[in-house]
């Protein structure tokens, strides 16, 4: 068993006044060649963006992006759909950039923070046709059990979003003194698990708030809670770069 540590101070951060934005990997002016990627995954960024502040029409290419609000109204346009849409904390938006896309994103409150994770992960088919999908997702169903956000287009059933590449996105909540076991699809996929909120314990190390911990080469692993905790995994293949 392999893994890596992310404390959340030791995050790249970016404060740009309207954005407060921490970085888990190299992002825009924050270069760490230590912290490129997670295999598939690329960025997980965690912003803060201030009442009726986000960013202007801005191009992607060949990546898979997924949003998740936490808190606050996120707003989004893009050039397949002119309209603005909202998307709300307990629901998730994917889209395929693909061959090209263009997207607006901002924060739809006039007085109100906006409070999201921001996902890209290497697609395993380059140049699709873009898209854009989102989803509610209950909370409910999330306590003390995995809830699927995303998952591989390859993945047959259930009510995930999908994306282009075999990876699977989830959250769970747990309670004070809960413990749950993870299985990965197999030798070559890794998981990183974002503490969103509370005290942890995998594998020996102890997340609080906003840590992170990156594991591959195993095959199950325990997650104990010291105290209510919300947690969010992505599971990726162990792809090099």
């Amino acid at each position: 068993m392999k893994k890596i540590i992310h404390k959340a101070e030791s995050r790249g951060f970016a404060n740009h006044g309207w954005l407060q934005a921490n970085h888990s990997f190299s992002f825009a002016s924050w270069n760490n060649p230590e912290r490129l990627h997670f295999g598939a995954l690329r960025v997980l960024n965690d912003d803060t963006i201030a009442p009726k502040m986000g960013f202007g029409t801005h191009p992607h290419h060949n990546m898979e992006i997924i949003t998740i609000p936490l808190s606050g109204v996120l707003k989004h346009r893009d050039n397949t759909n002119n309209d603005w849409q909202s998307i709300l904390p307990g629901e998730v938006q994917v889209m395929s950039a693909g061959t090209g896309i263009q997207h607006s994103e901002i924060n739809g409150s006039v007085d109100e923070h906006l409070s999201l994770f921001q996902i890209w992960i290497i697609p395993q088919t380059q140049n699709v046709k873009p898209r854009y999908e989102q989803k509610i997702f209950n909370p409910e169903n999330r306590k003390g059990r995995l809830q699927t956000l995303v998952s591989s287009f390859e993945t047959k059933g259930g009510d995930s979003l999908k994306i282009h590449q075999d990876a699977i996105i989830s959250r769970i909540d747990l309670s004070k003194g809960e413990t749950f076991n993870y299985t990965m699809k197999d030798q070559y996929y890794g998981v990183y698990i974002m503490n969103i909120l509370g005290n942890i314990e995998v594998e020996g190390e102890t997340l609080t708030s906003r840590d992170a911990i990156g594991i591959y080469e195993i095959n199950t692993f325990e997650v104990h809670s010291n105290s209510d905790s919300e947690l969010l995994l992505i599971e990726v293949p162990m792809i090099t770069l």
